[in-house]
Formats: structure tokens, C-alpha cells, sequence
């Protein structure tokens, strides 16, 4: 099942008085959330076609006159829009994001007839560096219809925070299917799919009573559509802890996967020292990070828990988890020793 299995003794602290202390838990602000007015920002013919082909452009700060350039060079092997006449009419549109409406839509000019239009064009923001630097861009192509609904042909998401600024080459990007989540206004940051499993005190029936305290296994399988920061991908790792307890016990991670956008980790982490009644005050963080000498940079993370904002009586912010992931934990609490298979989208904690 898994290529690293790393096991480890938790006991949890049940007289603590206070929540957590240590830089870990002023880590937790509470999840950000964009306003609701993308919707309209996102009308159009979405799903109708499949997403496919590259975008190749690249990426400038004019420090002289404040200017924030996308340079769109071309596109290839964009999907066909309309079968019958074989055509795509293709132009690129570019936003800054979580806030669209504010600085406004960019666009190329349309290319007639090719799934390989060639742009050359420079899409341009004034903008303060400073401001930019805590952006998303959006960058997504389009088919051009004068009569209907234009049709969604794939999108990038870049984020400007950790962009190397450097690399002022074009490079050539796989356009990826629409987020569900940019549509609902959340800022989307990847899905991660895993399994749990609650392994309660003496249910594997060995003598001597087997196991002694529960367990929660964690199988981290994969990561999908994080971030972009760089042209060559991203080189990630993910933490992982049981919250109240921040300890060196409790923290574990994966390897770190490179350059890849998509990193399958296949990574396997067993707590134990876990009773049942433990469940309803715990939470397994798990957080996805950018492996970079100096410092790492936070992608995206989820949290497993009931949600109810509190953990052995005290109040605590880490207490946060989103319906889905409150699910997950209930789906695993109900079905002893038995792995629960989940999707859950990545989210800024």
C-alpha cells in the first residue's frame, strides 16, 4: 500500500489547561474567504468542451513604470469548439485574483480559425510590486462566439507571492480544466486524495490485547493542481500533526516530491496511544508545503476533526474543519478498522 510507512507513539495531553503553545498555533488565522462576486466574473460555457493544449507566455515587473506584463506568446493544440466546421476562434483572458473585479479583466485580440494561434501580445497592470506580490493570476483561453456563450478552452493559475521573478523567459504551461472552487469564489489550491482508518484498543484480538490503545493511520496517496511557482512546477512535502499536540512526537512529513505539480507521495503515518473518546477532541493537520533552502512555503491544508471550535473544554482555533472534512472524520469514527477513502480540496488555514 504505501512505499514509506512511518510510525509513531502519540499520547495525548488530557490535562492540559491552556490550548497549544509555540509558534504553531499563532500559525492558525481563520480560513480566508472571497466575496461572492466572481460568480458573475465567471458567466460563460464552461464543461462543454474538454481543456487541453499549452499556453506558452512569461511573466515581468517594470520597476520604472510600476507595470505588472504578461507577455502572451501562442497556444497549441487547443481543443475544437465547434466539430461541424472544425474551428476555434481562441483568445486569451488574464485577472488578478481573490479580487477580479478591482483591477479588472485583460484580453488578447481573437485569432480566427486555429487551435494554435500564434498572440505575441502584452497584457498590461499598474500595479505597486508590493500590492502584485500577494496576487493570483489567472490566465485562461476562450473561444471567441459573437452570437452565444464563449467556451471555456483551460486555465493556469500562477502565485505571484513565490514567483521567481527572475525568469523572464517564455515557457510553456498544460492548460488545466476550470476549479470548481474558483467558480464558488474559494481560492483554489489543489485536491488531496487520502484514506483513514481508527483501529480501536484490542479490536485486532492478539494476545496480549492487540492493540493496546487505538490507532489512526493516515495514507497520504496523492496531491492534484497545486500552485504554480515556478515554470519548472513546484517541489512539495506534506506535515503532518495531531492537534493539541505540536511536540516533536506528533510532527511527521513525507519526502519531498520535485518539480511536480501533481506530487504522489504514497506515505503512510500511524498514531497510537489514540482512545476512542480522544476522536472528538483531536484533529489530524495536514499541511502541504513548497521545499525551498531558505524557507518553505505554505501551498495549502486540510484539517480532520469534528469542527466544534473546541478541543477537552478549552476553545481553540485549529477547531475549523469545513463540512467535508467533519464528514470524513465522523465516515471513519462510525467504521472501525476500515480504510475511508477521501477527495479534500486544499484550503489556506
Amino acid at each position: 500500500e504505501s512505499d514509506t510507512a512511518s510510525e509513531i507513539s502519540f499520547q495525548l495531553n488530557r490535562h492540559k489547561k491552556s490550548p497549544s503553545t509555540g509558534s504553531h498555533s499563532s500559525d492558525m488565522a481563520s480560513v480566508s474567504s472571497v466575496s461572492g462576486s466572481v460568480l458573475s466574473v465567471y458567466s460563460g460555457d464552461f464543461g462543454s468542451v474538454h481543456a487541453q493544449g499549452t499556453v506558452e507566455f512569461a511573466l515581468d515587473y517594470d520597476e520604472k513604470n510600476r507595470e505588472f506584463q504578461v507577455h502572451v506568446s501562442q497556444c497549441k493544440d487547443l481543443a475544437v469548439v465547434d466539430e461541424k466546421k472544425g474551428r476555434s476562434d481562441p483568445y486569451v483572458k488574464t485577472y488578478l485574483l481573490p479580487d477580479k473585479a478591482r483591477m479588472g479583466k485583460r484580453k488578447t485580440s481573437v485569432k480566427k480559425r486555429t487551435v494554435n494561434p500564434i498572440y505575441n501580445e502584452v497584457l498590461r497592470y499598474k500595479i505597486e510590486k508590493m500590492v502584485l506580490l500577494i496576487q493570483k493570476l489567472n490566465l485562461s483561453v476562450w473561444h471567441n462566439d459573437p452570437l452565444g456563450r464563449n467556451s471555456f478552452l483551460g486555465e493556469i493559475e500562477i502565485d505571484l507571492a513565490s514567483w521567481d521573478w527572475s525568469n523572464r523567459k517564455l515557457n510553456w504551461y498544460p492548460l488545466k480544466p476550470r476549479s470548481l472552487s474558483a467558480v464558488n469564489g474559494v481560492d483554489h489550491r489543489g485536491v488531496m486524495s487520502l484514506s483513514i482508518k481508527y483501529v480501536p484498543p484490542g479490536s485486532l484480538g492478539k494476545w496480549p490485547k492487540n492493540p493496546p490503545s487505538g490507532e489512526v493511520h493516515i495514507w497520504v496517496k496523492d496531491v492534484k493542481d497545486l500552485l504554480q511557482l515556478r515554470p519548472s512546477g513546484v517541489d512539495s512535502f506534506v506535515k503532518c500533526y495531531v492537534l493539541p499536540d505540536t511536540s516533536k512526537k506528533s510532527y511527521q512529513k513525507t519526502r519531498v516530491i520535485k518539480r511536480d505539480t501533481n506530487p504522489v507521495f504514497n506515505h503512510t503515518i500511524v498514531y497510537d496511544g489514540f482512545h476512542t473518546e480522544d476522536l472528538k477532541d483531536a484533529c489530524v493537520e495536514l499541511t502541504v508545503w513548497d521545499h525551498e533552502k531558505l524557507t518553505n512555503h505554505f501551498l495549502g491544508g486540510i484539517r480532520l476533526g469534528l469542527g466544534t471550535g473546541l478541543s477537552y473544554g478549552i476553545s481553540v482555533d485549529w477547531m475549523d474543519s469545513t463540512q467535508e472534512e467533519v464528514a470524513f472524520w465522523q465516515e471513519m469514527m462510525l467504521a472501525a478498522n476500515e480504510w475511508i477513502e477521501g477527495l479534500l480540496p486544499l484550503r489556506s488555514l
